[in-house]
């Protein structure tokens, strides 16, 4: 007799696999094994994964069109089952995917623009965090202040891309309307947060994408402006900083102090 992981194993390959026989031990009211009632359910249930592929990445659905955008998603969905009960989390690997998806190689950016959705869904459920209020980065002896770190809102993520991603990105969602686009003019990083209620998407300018994820690694002040300015000779310390701080990206200050007091708060 099978043991109930290998009937689970068995019944769970089935339904992404149409080749498959219907599972022993499986039948209808008949007793007798009904391929046709197990069909409508393997329909079903990749019917079911194929839409919440869409429902997670719209805009890159509404560039290449409903139907090779399903036809995609059944291939991923047959090759790239859940692994969690959660539908939520499913996804992640779906930019990835669509950069081997041959297909799709006329549309080189695709994948950065999924990499958009899939991190403003990522953004929308994580941790709550406090911003760090301005007044605190202004307490910071002048002495100090190259020898700051400062502490990242959880839900921060930044999408690098050789092409103006975010420009298609913006254009395919909600009412944005689709125009022409130079794919030689640059590429674009983009900044996705949900410091507050809502998710915010915004450009970000020559050397931000460097300077930040230095930030976010626990570099200094002083060494996080060296990697931007590293980037780009138009890296502007000042004018990033003011606008990290504006879009409540940072939710804490410190600074190491004397061996025996450790890190010290800003404002302290």
């Amino acid at each position: 007799m099978q043991r109930l992981a290998e009937r689970q194993h068995e019944f769970a390959a089935a339904l992404l696999d149409p080749a498959r026989a219907v599972p022993r031990g499986l039948v209808g009211p008949d007793g007798e094994p009904s391929l046709k009632r197990f069909s409508v359910y393997r329909n079903n249930v990749i019917v079911s994964l194929i839409e919440a592929v869409e429902a997670a990445f719209p805009a890159t659905c509404r560039i290449v069109g409903q139907e090779f955008f399903h036809a995609m998603a059944r291939i991923y969905v047959i090759s790239k089952p859940p692994v969690s009960p959660i539908l939520l989390d499913y996804g992640a690997s779906f930019p990835k995917f669509i950069d081997g998806f041959e297909p799709a190689g006329s549309l080189p950016y695709l994948s950065d623009v999924a990499r958009i959705e899939r991190a403003w869904s990522e953004a929308y459920h994580a941790g709550e965090a406090v911003a760090l209020e301005p007044e605190a980065l202004a307490a910071v002896p002048d002495d100090r202040v190259g020898d700051i770190r400062l502490a990242v809102h959880p839900s921060v993520r930044i999408i690098r891309s050789r092409f103006p991603a975010l420009t298609i990105w913006r254009m395919n969602v909600g009412d944005g309307m689709p125009e022409p686009v130079d794919l030689d003019a640059g590429g674009e990083d983009a900044l996705v947060a949900r410091p507050a209620a809502e998710v915010d998407v915004r450009s970000m300018p020559e050397g931000g994408a460097e300077f930040l994820m230095a930030l976010a690694d626990g570099e200094t002040l002083t060494k996080a402006a060296t990697s931007g300015f590293g980037a780009s000779p138009r890296f502007d310390l000042a004018a990033n900083l003011a606008a990290l701080i504006g879009a409540e990206i940072f939710i804490g200050c410190s600074w190491a102090g004397p061996a025996s007091q450790g890190e010290v708060a800003c404002g302290i």
